[in-house]
């Protein structure tokens, strides 16, 4: 399926304004906000943090099938979609990241 279809599959993020993701030592590593062009990472990360209680390399695993075609087009061109390249580094390294969500 493509991401778009996978995006519909999943659940709002409406009430949501932001998510933080933070390190081990719970540091802030990067901020997901609910506005244009970030609004479908802020669902998919919210989605996949619920389901596994972090971004851990099996919400990552799944994630990236979630980005469907962007995360081959991420893998082709680093850098392009940041909120892709950081789930291909958390598989990787086997990493995890805490989500601190943002109400609206």
């Amino acid at each position: 399926m493509a991401f778009a279809d996978n995006l519909n599959a999943l659940p709002s993020v409406a009430h949501l304004a932001a998510l933080e993701l933070l390190d081990a030592t719970g540091s802030v590593l990067a901020r997901i906000e609910n506005k244009p062009g970030q609004a479908g990472s802020l669902k998919v990360y919210a989605a996949l943090a619920a389901k596994h209680g972090a971004i851990n390399v099996a919400a990552a695993q799944e994630a990236l099938q979630i980005y469907a075609e962007h995360t081959a087009d991420a893998e082709a061109h680093p850098g392009k979609h940041p909120n892709i390249d950081r789930l291909i580094e958390l598989v990787r390294n086997g990493q995890s990241l805490t989500v601190r969500a943002i109400e609206a």
